[in-house]
């Protein structure tokens, strides 16, 4: 069994690892930390877990993470960073679902998280996290930075068109869409109830934090620069994501081949379906799971390709990509414990 941690247990990504790994045959949950709730016990804060989660939460201070075989920081930005180190030279494999090791260039993490970098030595030996696109990396890695969750859907719905020249890089678009949870646990004015519900909005428009991150990943597809308008919505729901994405083809392909191409690069991927061309994935058919659905379109047949992508923002954009990590990383088929069937309606 794997002898597993976490670090910051009571977020909405760290129940979502307590779903997922609650039942995963190989998994032994071993320290859940939370400093404000050292001694409840799990199943008090979230009695979804109830017969199925026995621990109680555990101060830092209290807790020896060097016992686990890998532990899981669903953290706010920084910590990861500050506790990896002797982690790793323990031995222990550590999976980071926050920022920390995801942007390779100590500055430009430093220019949009306003935090400094305390350990870049471990950025060149840090794996991004997306298994479809980097498997080989993350089995070999001991250290994983998991990839934001609009970031998921972008690289996911632009690889194929980046990857076979078929698009001008320098004028990709990306319109996003995420239901509240992905705002974090926390209390905040613009998440209450009466502020989020029947509402719409964008925001980090003159820029997001995902930005420096996915155009660094979608650089290495392609050798033509990469010039990325990405928008961020607010939409009113618990969870859930919608990317629609835009890019200008260069090359002349008919709709069957463009449906192909995307059909062919992810036929071994478990967790990507390629709809059929022209389909409108909808966000609740990834619900509870970690699917990611996508969708062709091709306005008029023109020179504009228009890719639909959903997925569950606190699964697949979040806590079950690291468990997908996690099962590669000790040699485990990539599906074990994350074949839920997304929750409708």
């Amino acid at each position: 069994m794997i002898k597993v941690g976490i670090v910051g247990g009571t977020g909405y990504t760290g129940v979502e690892l307590l779903r997922l790994l609650a039942v995963h045959p190989d998994v032994e949950l071993t320290a859940i930390t939370s400093r404000k709730e050292d001694g409840l016990p799990v199943a008090d804060m979230f009695p979804s877990l109830r017969g199925r989660v026995n621990l109680k939460f555990s101060s830092p201070d209290n807790a020896d993470l060097t016992k686990c075989d890998v532990v899981f920081f669903a953290t706010p930005h920084g910590v990861a960073m500050a506790q990896a180190p002797a982690l790793l030279k323990a031995g222990v494999k550590v999976i980071d679902l926050a920022a920390d090791f995801r942007i390779q260039e100590k500055a430009v993490f430093e220019k949009w998280y306003k935090i400094e970098h305390t350990c870049p030595d471990l950025l060149e030996h840090a794996a991004y996290g997306l298994a479809e696109l980097n498997r080989e990396d993350i089995k070999k890695a001991n250290l994983v930075a998991n990839p934001g969750c609009y970031p998921t859907t972008m690289q996911l719905g632009y690889y194929p068109l980046l990857k076979n020249g078929l698009v001008d890089a320098g004028s990709l678009i990306a319109d996003c869409k995420s239901g509240v949870s992905g705002a974090g646990r926390k209390a905040e004015i613009g998440t209450l109830f009466s502020e989020s519900s029947d509402n719409f909005k964008a925001y980090g428009v003159a820029g997001h934090r995902h930005t420096p991150e996915t155009s660094a990943q979608l650089q290495r597809f392609t050798s033509d620069k990469v010039s990325l308008i990405f928008t961020p919505h607010l939409v009113p729901m618990i969870r859930g994501m919608h990317s629609t994405l835009y890019a200008r083809l260069t090359k002349a392909i008919s709709n069957e081949d463009l449906q192909k191409l995307f059909e062919d690069q992810y036929k071994d991927s478990a967790f990507v379906d390629v709809m059929p061309f022209g389909s409108h994935p909808e966000t609740r058919s990834t619900r509870g799971s970690n699917m990611l659905r996508l969708a062709l379109h091709r306005p008029d047949n023109g020179n504009t390709v228009i890719v639909l992508v959903v997925q569950d923002n606190l699964v697949k954009g979040a806590s079950g990509q690291a468990v997908q990590c996690m099962n590669l990383m000790f040699g485990l088929e990539e599906t074990t414990g994350l074949m839920q069937i997304a929750l409708l309606p």
